[in-house]
């Protein structure tokens, strides 16, 4: 899951919630949230968090259902 993608770059890192936060221009809650995989978190805040930590989100066409 993506959760655990954000904690385990961040402890690649060597960072703390509340670093990224810093980092982020976020909460350490929000951090927290992202990686607990909360569904409602915002997508602007968790980009800020993904770029902080090098990371990217992508899309990809699915098969047909």
């Amino acid at each position: 899951m993506l959760g655990d993608q954000i904690r385990n770059r961040r402890r690649e890192l060597g960072l703390l919630q509340v670093d990224v936060a810093e980092l982020a221009g976020v909460s350490e809650r929000f951090v927290r949230a992202a990686e607990s995989d909360k569904p409602t978190v915002r997508l602007d805040k968790l980009m800020s968090v993904l770029d902080t930590l090098g990371l990217d989100l992508t899309a990809v066409v699915r098969g047909d259902r």
